[in-house]
């Protein structure tokens, strides 16, 4: 098997490990609503999505702009934005935990269930 695969075949088991990691620590908060428990998930699941597929197009493009000023003036605007769509990947799951230690008044603070969430 080649390299390339085997390195997407353990990007999307870390996923799919986060994404267990964080329905269980949903699955913990016993007065949650199903529903928000449900919407959390899936916020989480796309902002790992968004974060993941920004990184694949920035290193694509990086990789035409090494050593290449022209092309580091043409593609530096579309990096940026790349670079902003991770960034507010990242804004969404820290915002989660916000509202999970939020509804956890008792519990973990929003760091510590971030920590949890985003462990690699």
């Amino acid at each position: 098997m080649g390299k390339s695969i085997e390195d997407a075949l353990d990007k999307i088991k870390d996923k799919d490990r986060k994404i267990q990691k964080f329905s269980d620590l949903l699955d913990s908060l016993e007065t949650t609503e199903d529903k928000k428990k449900h919407l959390w998930r899936e916020i989480y699941e796309n902002a790992l999505n968004d974060r993941e597929n920004a990184n694949v197009l920035f290193t694509d493009v990086l990789t035409q702009t090494v050593g290449s000023s022209s092309n580091h003036a043409m593609f530096g605007p579309v990096m940026s934005k790349y670079l902003e769509r991770m960034a507010k990947s990242n804004d969404q799951i820290l915002r989660l935990a916000e509202l999970i230690a939020k509804e956890e008044q008792t519990g973990p603070s929003a760091d510590d269930i971030f920590n949890q969430i985003d462990e690699g």
